[in-house]
């Protein structure tokens, strides 16, 4: 895919030209080029912004680099402040599909930004609509797609003014097109997929009902609605998802597709009774913004040779372990990725069946109906398969028929929750599975946490010493830190537009792997305690999922507050 997209003509710089350039300026290595392009066609982006993506280059620098290469003066449009009067010149519709903005007046030039500087048909249509003179600068297709966000106002004045309008109707003032609760519902899920949300909580209070995203796994309070907007908001809610309007005192769930400019997404939908009314969870599950791609989930060279060799067996389990949120479905749906050929038959049984892959048999757990995780195993073991996923090892016969599965041909993906890699075991022999079967089943077990990455478009190194840190940090981190040294290089964000002002901007995991040698598997038939078994792995060079994140704070991918928070 090359940097142009969307037009029938030529491309301003392909893919070739690409590599060429960032190769003289040492920018990237040859390695990092083709893992962007292995990315870029996975999830239908271009190589550009595939490198920025994998945090190989910051946008704008990047962007700066294109634009010598085009001859253009660059424009970062995270750094611009634009006049509401400038953004109305181009109606925002046309912005958006045409990719331009208009940023700056100077006398009687527009500047104006564009990802695409050889569309000239828009450039001459600036000119006949303002009679003013066109300066062109480039910028990249993030920085257009964050100034564009320039043309919405902030959600808690959107939102003030269509609840006005709701109120305005109410009384017979107005009578718009579109109903505005129908209105609020819907830019509520405009924003939160605008701002990468994964989660949006609707939880009401005694006066007042405020509006949270979970965005890269934090969850930020974004607008505060009326306590008197809750049952209209619900009732709509539960129309789109298909549930009953007439039920407020049980627990129901449910699922819509929504759309936003190109791209549609799903939505699920649950909703439970609470002492203040019914609370609202809704998951966007968009296939577009996830990447299944083992490469690029944060694995290190030397974990993902060990889990590919585990794969490469015909037979046994593959674990995935940590908490709720960790990226463990994510982690599975990877491995299914390159497991799914024609060759052979995959099956899953999964609550909830977050997305659909081609050319998999997916079953969804429906406790009404008796198919629980248990019962689909079951059916899928008729159904003569060569892999089975189990979306979660929860009870002793669910664990037992899938230990059971995977001995006896069948190679068996599946996650469970515990701390780290080496508690998964003695979790299954609390399930009642027998020692010599879990040591004889279990292949290979990944330890998962996922931490926010540090934004790379406005990333700052700084130094610091055991002084500046032995306040904050207990003394085991320390040493993983500095070892033998006295200061060292650290990353942080210093916030900007593209990141919301946090610092950070998505998300990468942090891994370890558990990988059942003989002497591991002796230990378990001893009966050895998580600790003996842990020590024995990293004996035998297992890194632990904190020194993994030690290792990507020092490569500027993540801080020591992200690893702290998600592994104390």
């Amino acid at each position: 895919m090359t940097l142009r997209d969307g037009n029938d003509n030529e491309p301003m710089i392909d893919d070739a030209q690409l590599k060429k350039i960032l190769l003289e300026l040492d920018m990237v290595t040859e390695d990092q080029f083709n893992q962007a392009q292995k990315q870029a066609q996975a999830k239908g982006i271009t190589v550009a912004e595939s490198i920025v993506d994998l945090g190989l280059m910051a946008d704008k620098h990047l962007g700066k680099v294109l634009a010598d290469e085009l001859k253009m003066p660059f424009i970062d449009l995270s750094q611009q402040k634009i006049p509401e009067e400038l953004l109305k010149i181009i109606p925002e519709r046309a912005a958006q599909n045409q990719k331009v903005v208009v940023f700056d007046q100077k006398e009687n030039i527009l500047h104006v930004a564009t990802s695409d500087p050889e569309n000239l048909k828009i450039q001459e249509e600036i000119k006949k609509a303002t009679n003013k003179d066109v300066e062109i600068y480039y910028a990249t297709p993030l920085g257009i797609a964050e100034a564009l966000h320039a043309y919405k106002k902030g959600l808690a004045h959107e939102f003030k003014e269509i609840i006005q309008g709701h109120i305005d109707e109410a009384r017979g003032k107005t009578k718009p097109e579109e109903p505005s609760i129908i209105k609020l519902v819907n830019v509520l899920l405009e924003y939160a997929y605008e701002n990468r949300a994964s989660d949006i909580h609707i939880q009401p209070q005694k006066n007042s009902v405020p509006i949270r995203f979970r965005i890269d796994g934090i969850l930020h309070e974004v607008v505060e609605l009326p306590k008197n907007l809750l049952e209209l908001v619900v009732s709509r809610i539960k129309v789109m998802a298909k549930l009953r309007t007439d039920e407020h005192m049980a627990a129901q769930d449910g699922k819509f597709r929504s759309r936003f400019v190109n791209e549609e997404f799903d939505v699920r939908v649950s909703i439970v009774p609470i002492t203040e009314g019914e609370k609202i969870v809704m998951r966007l599950l968009s296939e577009k913004s996830r990447s299944f791609e083992l490469e690029n989930l944060g694995f290190s060279d030397h974990d993902l040779k060990k889990l590919k060799e585990a794969m490469a067996r015909p037979y046994g389990m593959i674990l995935s372990c940590g908490p709720t949120g960790s990226g463990k479905t994510t982690t599975l749906y990877g491995i299914l990725k390159i497991l799914n050929t024609p060759d052979v038959n995959i099956a899953t049984i999964e609550d909830p069946v977050e997305y659909a892959i081609d050319g998999v048999n997916q079953i969804q757990v429906n406790p009404k109906t008796n198919l629980t995780f248990t019962q689909g195993l079951r059916a899928i073991v008729r159904q003569d398969p060569d892999i089975i996923m189990v979306g979660e090892v929860r009870d002793d016969e669910t664990a037992n028929i899938a230990v059971n599965s995977a001995m006896t041909g069948h190679l068996v993906l599946s996650t469970m929750h515990s701390n780290n890699a080496a508690t998964c075991l003695p979790r299954l022999q609390d399930m009642n599975v027998q020692n010599y079967l879990v040591a004889s089943a279990v292949n290979i077990i990944i330890g998962q946490r996922l931490v926010r990455r540090v934004c790379f478009n406005c990333r700052q190194s700084y130094n610091t010493t055991k002084q500046d840190l032995v306040a904050k940090l207990p003394p085991h981190l320390i040493k993983l830190l500095f070892k033998d040294k006295k200061e060292i290089t650290l990353y942080k964000g210093l916030g900007c537009r593209s990141c919301a002002q946090t610092g950070y901007l998505g998300r990468i995991g942090i891994f370890e792997i558990l990988a059942l040698t003989d002497e591991i598997k002796a230990l378990i038939m001893g009966q050895a305690d998580a600790d003996q078994i842990q020590k024995q792995a990293q004996k035998q060079g297992m890194t632990l999922m904190i020194e993994d994140g030690i290792d990507k704070v020092f490569n500027g991918l993540t801080t020591i507050e992200e690893i702290i928070r998600v592994t104390r």
